[in-house]
């Protein structure tokens, strides 16, 4: 079931990341007073008495050119860029909360925002969709409350004033926003494996879906982001189905373009989420970046399987060492990856190409497999012999025994007789010892410790 999306839109600094971190229930985004402080984060998961959604910080617009020269309201520029942030704010979300400041009252910004969704939105039924809800946040003093009657001007219906930094009234509006989801609809069955193709821009990646599928499906071109949206190809592949997503390219955030490439990050996010296994794009040409990294931990994230390709192998001077050398490099800075497969690859040539499905499937097949109990405590019981488990104060940790309770991904629960005797470090000695035994190539693996009385 698709999460609703809730669009987080305003000028700068006027608490969007703070409401985000608060809706999210913890510190996810950078706050800070300087406005356009928000460079990471965009999105994350909530949830409210029992209705999942996932928000949406869009960085506030910024009215000025380069952060130098101001803009009037009547630039053109800014316009458009305001104009492009609603627009696919309207598009992508189910839910749009336009956020003002309290404290400053009604700006002419605030005006420009609201008469520009109010233009995009379409209306369905009668109603205005998406719907937006007005929010004034700084509102923490009675005084300020009901000073949000101002923002009746802007025309956007009901004020609903807050305090994102204490949480005054969130609840509040928690409460309004939920009734505003749309109904749920059960989505099509679907049981074949899909394949995520997500990277940076000009990665490699639509060139990579048209080769594995034969034929131009997507648009190829050589300037960064091009790809706006997620792209479904369904293919058989020896009797088995897959579906392919190609995506946009996921930049840093203060790389993101406004308007619709911020949003096309959404997008490749959402097909992670919607992925069994991630083929996450190198440019060979640029090396690993902090941005790959960055990437390799959403997927994690979303505890999805994971194919590293390194694109574009054909256009480096190689000599004996070069793919060793880079091999290494990617394992030291991906080592929270150290589980997953190294393919080097040309879309454009086709070099080796042929190898990505199978290995996909392959990867596909170790998310699902299952350990027997027995096998389980065997592993267990001979990585302790190995190396016993830790101590504090006296009382040593003791593992009684283990189980596998599901897989897609693995998940694996220890039962021990204080789970706060399990330091981190043991717990990633004893998934290195399933590994050994049973390599889950590719895929992460979840180990949940619990405590249990001991009947000895």
């Amino acid at each position: 079931m698709a999460k609703p999306v809730v669009a987080l839109v305003g000028r700068p600094n006027v608490g969007k990341s703070t409401l985000f971190n608060r809706l999210a229930g913890e510190r996810l985004a950078i706050v800070d007073n300087t406005p356009g402080t928000t460079r990471d984060r965009i999105f994350a998961d909530a949830e409210w008495t029992g209705n999942s959604f996932t928000i949406v910080d869009t960085g506030g617009i910024d009215p000025s050119h380069g952060g130098k020269t101001p803009l009037s309201i009547g630039s053109s520029d800014f316009i458009e860029e305001i104009r492009n942030q609603a627009r696919v704010a309207i598009s992508e979300a189910d839910v749009v909360l336009l956020l003002t400041d309290g404290q400053t009252g009604v700006t002419p910004a605030d005006q420009e925002v609201a008469e520009i969704l109010r233009r995009q939105q379409k209306v369905v039924n009668g109603q205005p969709t998406p719907p937006v809800m007005l929010v004034v946040n700084k509102c923490e003093s009675l005084a300020e409350r009901d000073a949000a009657a101002q923002f009746y001007e802007l025309g956007m219906g009901d004020p609903y004033p807050i305090s994102a930094v204490h949480g005054t009234d969130t609840g509040e509006l928690l409460d309004a926003l939920v009734k505003l989801f749309p109904p749920e609809t059960p989505e099509p069955d679907d049981d074949s494996v899909k394949i995520a193709i997500v990277g940076k821009p000009n990665a490699g990646k639509s060139s990579l879906l048209n080769r594995l599928v034969g034929a131009e499906r997507a648009i190829v071109s050589p300037i960064a982001g091009t790809t706006r949206d997620a792209i479904d190809t369904h293919m058989d592949v020896n009797g088995l189905q897959v579906t392919l997503i190609d995506t946009a390219g996921i930049r840093r955030r203060g790389r993101i373009d406004p308007g619709v490439e911020k949003y096309s990050v959404l997008r490749a996010f959402k097909a992670i989420e919607r992925a069994d296994v991630a083929l996450l794009m190198i440019d060979a040409t640029e090396g690993l970046s902090a941005q790959d990294a960055h990437i390799a931990g959403y997927i994690l994230d979303e505890w999805k399987s994971t194919i590293v390709l390194v694109n574009k192998w054909d256009a480096l001077t190689k000599d004996n060492y070069t793919m060793e050398n880079f091999t290494r490099t990617i394992r030291t800075e991906l080592n929270f990856l150290d589980y997953v497969p190294i393919l080097f690859i040309s879309a454009k040539t086709g070099q080796r190409v042929e190898q990505v499905l199978p290995l996909a499937l392959r990867v596909q097949e170790e998310r699902l497999a299952r350990l027997t109990t027995s096998k389980i405590n065997d592993i267990l019981q001979k990585a302790m012999d190995y190396q016993p488990p830790p101590a504090h104060a006296g009382v040593q940790l003791k593992i009684y025994y283990g189980t596998q309770v599901r897989s897609d991904p693995p998940t694996f629960v220890l039962f021990v007789n204080n789970p706060k005797l399990m330091h981190f470090s043991y717990l990633r000695y004893l998934e290195n010892c399933i590994r050994k035994e049973y390599n889950f190539l590719g895929t992460p693996i979840k180990l949940a410790v619990k405590g249990h009385k001991d009947k000895n």
